[in-house]
């Protein structure tokens, strides 16, 4: 049929850990710490199938973690996501929450990137007129 789209073919766990980044036994862990919003199909051997959406869910997952958002949080997240419609402001609490940390993490990072560039500085210039005596020296 025109305008009808072929769903994409699932893909294996070792198609999805390259997809995403994360580990097969990483995968394996956030199927069974209830991290996935849904069931991930099984073949008649037993073998992970993975759809497109599970992926998507995973690149998410993948960032809301590398931005250090505790499993705690994701678990509580998958789970209200897995609830469907009706918690929607729940969902954007626990985002808002996350963003606040992220936040703070950066401008932490930026403080401590402004030390670096005046430490670096400092010493580039000591070096460039040849008097690095005296920078941090435990001998004086």
């Amino acid at each position: 049929m025109a305008g009808t789209e072929t769903p994409a073919p699932p893909l294996s766990i070792g198609d999805v850990a390259e997809r995403t980044g994360l580990s097969v036994h990483a995968l394996r862990f956030y199927e069974r710490a209830g991290l996935l919003v849904g069931p991930v199909q099984r073949t008649a051997g037993g073998r992970r199938r993975y759809s497109a959406l599970d992926v998507d869910w995973l690149l998410i997952c993948v960032k809301l973690r590398e931005s250090g958002m505790p499993l705690t949080d994701l678990k509580q997240f998958a789970e209200l996501v897995r609830q469907g419609p009706g918690n929607e402001a729940e969902r954007l609490q626990l985002l808002e929450t996350h963003q606040r940390r992220v936040d703070a993490q950066i401008q932490a990072l930026e403080e401590c990137r402004s030390v670096i560039t005046w430490k670096v500085g400092v010493y580039a210039d000591h070096l460039a007129r040849g008097q690095a005596g005296g920078l941090w020296d435990p001998t004086t």
